[in-house]
Order: structure tokens, then C-alpha cells, then sequence
């Protein structure tokens, strides 16, 4: 397994961004209207929240200061696990993620400083805003790890990497979706590993 070449997406695979904003949400609606606001693991709503709260929440958003180094991680311990293998399986391990700035430092190093706090040192943290299939080609990843289907097509069509769906929550049209293209799909980060092992 030497040379190998993944990337994982950060948000909705690793960081629980949908919690961080959820959170934001709540404190935005008088209850008990913050109690009927459906968010889904990518931090969109279920829910169609107003334009108006829409802008409320990512105001909140880039005006925390490190905001992207503030997440809870969604499977705590396997980040440092994730290392671990990287570093036994001689990998090349990239971070990919689309988010916006904020106040305080570049997300570029929010990102790393959040990485290395879970117990991944020297992460090689990758900002960018165009195709994430453009990307994969460009990094010759062997996989990607992300959990948006848009995105994992998007990979599919413009790459040979192969592209793997974390879907947290059941979701049959997306999972039928991705698994009729032969997008591996699976339930979190954990399961996507042993996927990229065999």
C-alpha cells in the first residue's frame, strides 16, 4: 500500500460542521421555533431556512474568530488513528475542503491547527474552489473520501481516483445514486478505511 495517494474532505466527513451550525441556529430563532429547524450532516437544512437567516448564520460564521478550528470532531479518536495508518501504510494524505474565511487566521491554517490538535501533525491541508475532480486528477489520488455525491461524480468524470460517499444518515436516492455509478458508499470514516485497505 505504499504510495498511495488519498484525500478526505473535512467538513460532513471528518468535522461536525452541521453541529457548529446548528448551534448558530438556534441561538438565531426564539424558541420554540429553533426546536423545528431540520439540519442535515452538511449543515444545510432540512428545513428551507429564510434567506434572511441564511445570511444571520454565516455572518455568525466568519465573524468567529478561528471558527473552523473550534469543530467537534465527528468520530473522536480517529483522526489520530487516521495517522497512525498513514504513516504505517505510507500514504500520502491530503485534506481538501471549499470552506470561507473567517475572522482570525487563514482557513488554510485554522484547518491545519484543528488537524493537528485531533492528533494529525504536519497535515497537508488543501483550500480550493473549483472542481474537486479537477483536483483529484491534479493530486493523482488513488481515493477520495467525501460526502457529497455532486462532488464524488464531479471526481468520477474528471479523474481515475476513486471516489468514496460517507452518508451518515440513510439517504436510498443518494446511495442508490452514487452505488449505480460504483461510487463506494459508506457510514462514516471508519468503514471508508477498510474500504481503501482491501
Amino acid at each position: 500500500m505504499n504510495d498511495l495517494r488519498v484525500a478526505f474532505d473535512l467538513d460532513g466527513v471528518l468535522a461536525d460542521f452541521a453541529g457548529a451550525y446548528e448551534a448558530i441556529a438556534a441561538g438565531q430563532l426564539p424558541p420554540p421555533a429553533n426546536s423545528v429547524l431540520g439540519l442535515s450532516e452538511a449543515g444545510q437544512t432540512d428545513v428551507a431556512a429564510s434567506p434572511a437567516l441564511e445570511r444571520r448564520i454565516w455572518r455568525d460564521i466568519q465573524s468567529t474568530e478561528n471558527f473552523w478550528a473550534t469543530l467537534d470532531p465527528l468520530e473522536p479518536g480517529l483522526i489520530a488513528s487516521l495517522h497512525d495508518r498513514t504513516v504505517e501504510g505510507g500514504w500520502d494524505t491530503f485534506f481538501v475542503t471549499q470552506r470561507p474565511a473567517t475572522a482570525g487566521d487563514s482557513v488554510q491554517r485554522q484547518s491545519q491547527r484543528w488537524l493537528a490538535d485531533q492528533g494529525f501533525p504536519l497535515p497537508s491541508v488543501i483550500v480550493h474552489r473549483a472542481s474537486r475532480g479537477r483536483l483529484a486528477a491534479a493530486l493523482e489520488l488513488d481515493f477520495l473520501v467525501d460526502d457529497t455525491v455532486a462532488h464524488c461524480v464531479d471526481v468520477l468524470d474528471l479523474s481515475r481516483t476513486k471516489p468514496i460517499f460517507v452518508c451518515r444518515k440513510p439517504d436510498p436516492v443518494a446511495e442508490t445514486n452514487a452505488e449505480r455509478l460504483g461510487i463506494a458508499v459508506c457510514r462514516n470514516v471508519t468503514e471508508a478505511l477498510r474500504v481503501i485497505e482491501r
